[in-house]
């Protein structure tokens, strides 16, 4: 085609300079003439790639190297006319006359081949009717894939943007519709079944409008993942991405969080290059805080657990295979303090995570000396063989149930943050506690528990309609506890901004609401100490700013060994409890937090 838009364009340009006078034109000098221009632009256009299948057909790109390389043909005839003047006897001006007709020839090909393709898209028998909301540079990406594949299982009917000037926008032969507050009734008019959020920085608060709008439809919300998810996705297989790359909203994205920007220089400064220790690496905090301190070059990544499944799981996610075979892998409970010692004096360890502990509230309400064997004098133990070696930097993981505590779970944590401050004055070097709430998708956590919950069919237990709590994403929280080693000072307690508290009844009606199915849920009541609202800061405490954007702090009176008293603890912890609580066994003559 490109051959043939040469010939013509040479020859209307003949007939423009000699005025449609044919006698006056010499048809062999024009036969070579031609020749030469379509060698050229063949020779051109593979060096320039133009046919070698570089570009999208009809594409900007493709167009740029077409007129670098009609620009090429038209001085090449130039020169060829200008050497040849007297054998041929066709004027000089007839290759600058034949460019731009010749240019704009090739074009409109092309672009009449596109639009042909874009204007008759055909779809499969199952394809969706689909909506895509948000019609910037997204949008268009994602209405060109789909009527460019004929596979496509979405068929787009329309788009929606909430900006009044793109109202008849058309991309792709896919029209603006209307705005996002006139969503349902696009699709009731469109008949559409699926819904696809298209914008690149969609906020929690944004996502439930939008799914709130539809609800009750019958229509199925996609949202893409981030970039990052969809390219290491794509990497991790055989057949290229795209469309698929679509999923549904969860419940991660109604509650919401924000990404991190993490200082990742300050970050690389006390990890890269330092032997650091893991405890609890085989929980859902201290797995993710392992494959993300991996990512900082450290010189060692010691992992170590008391339970082996965990500690494989880990090692599978990090290196890609789980033979527990590593040095690095390293099977102790932190409740035996003379294994940690030998431990630690043999590896020596420079930066320590103390993510080890007992977690679940109820059970620690009915059993507080476990919770006292690992999360008190677990890591105390955990601190003094850090203290033998001279660690220095020490990050003890903790939760906003330390704050104003009322179950032994609180006591027990908060006891570990003051014990955690003491052994920061002891050494001089950055001990600190780092607080936040609960983490979403974490083992036990309340996200896992309602899904198993929908999926037997219910009920869905919700312990009071007014209850709430903070949220935070695993990922998160772990790039928070690590950078907040960067910049804690000993015995302070680092708080993470935990964003607004979530209704829990909201979420369970949520979740409920996008299974489909008709579940009921019961209120079973607020557990013996249990709180109504978390709160991040204690009573007594003063939270201050820490020169981050996420991260706060104060700090925690320290609390010596020797002031322990296993008696006072316990006390404390039925007290808070009251009297319709368990009672505690206080037989016992271990020692515990009192303070």
């Amino acid at each position: 085609m490109d051959s043939l838009a040469w010939a013509f364009a040479l020859l209307l340009a003949a007939l423009l300079r000699y005025e449609l006078d044919v006698h006056l034109i010499n048809f062999p000098g024009m036969v070579a003439l031609i020749a030469v221009a379509i060698a050229t632009q063949l020779i051109a256009g593979w060096s320039l790639s133009l046919y070698r299948g570089r570009y999208t057909f009809g594409s900007i790109h493709e167009a740029r190297a077409l007129v670098a390389v009609t620009l090429i043909v038209a001085a090449v005839t130039s020169v060829f006319l200008f050497l040849t003047i007297g054998e041929l006897g066709i004027a000089r001006s007839i290759s600058v006359i034949a460019f731009p007709f010749a240019a704009l020839l090739m074009a409109a090909v092309r672009y009449a081949k596109r639009l042909y393709v874009e204007g008759k898209p055909t779809f499969g028998e199952e394809a969706q009717k689909t909506l895509i909301y948000g019609a910037g540079f997204l949008g268009n990406s994602l209405v060109t894939r789909m009527v460019q594949d004929p596979e496509s299982p979405y068929v787009p009917v329309g788009l929606v943007d909430d900006d009044p000037t793109k109202k008849h926008l058309r991309l792709s032969s896919v029209g603006v519709l209307g705005q996002g507050s006139e969503l349902a009734e696009l699709i009731k008019r469109t008949k559409s079944t699926v819904v696809v959020l298209a914008m690149g920085h969609l906020d929690a608060k944004r996502i439930r409008e939008i799914s709130d709008s539809v609800s009750g439809l019958g229509v199925k919300v996609l949202v893409l993942p981030p970039l990052q998810e969809m390219l290491t996705t794509n990497t991790n297989r055989d057949s290229k991405g795209g469309l698929t790359d679509f999923r549904e909203i969860d419940v991660q994205d109604l509650i919401g969080r924000s990404p991190v920007d993490i200082e990742v220089e300050q970050i690389a400064g006390y990890i890269r290059g330092k032997r650091v220790l893991v405890t609890g690496a085989g929980g859902s905090i201290g797995s993710e805080l392992c494959r993300q301190l991996n990512g900082f070059g450290p010189a060692e990544l010691i992992m170590l657990d008391r339970d082996e499944s965990g500690l494989q799981h880990t090692q599978l996610s990090i290196v890609g295979h789980g033979l527990l075979q590593d040095e690095n892998i390293v099977l102790a409970d932190i409740r035996d303090e003379q294994s940690l010692n030998e431990i630690f004096a043999k590896r020596r360890p420079e930066v320590v995570f103390h993510a080890a502990a007992l977690k679940h509230a109820p059970l620690l309400q009915m059993y507080p000396k476990e919770g006292w064997k690992t999360n008190v004098l677990g890591t105390l133990n955990v601190l003094t063989a850090a203290r033998s070696v001279g660690v220095e930097t020490f990050v003890n993981v903790s939760t906003d149930k330390a704050a104003s505590p009322t179950t032994a779970l609180g006591h027990s944590k908060r006891a570990a943050e003051k014990l955690t401050s003491w052994m920061a004055s002891e050494t001089g070097k950055r001990y600190v506690s780092v607080r936040f709430g609960n983490v979403i998708g974490s083992r036990g956590s309340m996200l896992p528990l309602f899904t198993e919950q929908i999926n037997k069919g219910g009920p869905v237990t919700v312990t009071h309609p007014d209850v709430t709590r903070f949220f935070m994403t695993i990922p998160e929280a772990c790039q928070l506890v690590i950078q907040a080693g960067a910049i804690g000072h000993g015995g302070d307690v680092l708080i993470l901004d935990m964003g607004e508290p979530v209704r829990i009844m909201d979420v369970a009606e949520r979740m409920i609401a996008m299974s489909g199915k008709d579940i009921k849920i019961e209120i079973t009541g607020l557990r013996p100490s249990e709180k109504l609202h978390e709160q991040l800061t204690g009573d007594d405490e003063v939270k201050d700013p820490d020169g981050h954007i996420k991260i706060s702090h104060t700090h925690a009176r320290p609390l010596a060994p020797s002031e322990l008293s296993l008696e006072l603890w316990l006390q404390r912890c039925q007290d808070e409890a009251g009297d319709d609580a368990p009672s505690i066994d206080e037989s016992d003559g271990d020692v515990a937090a009192g303070a």
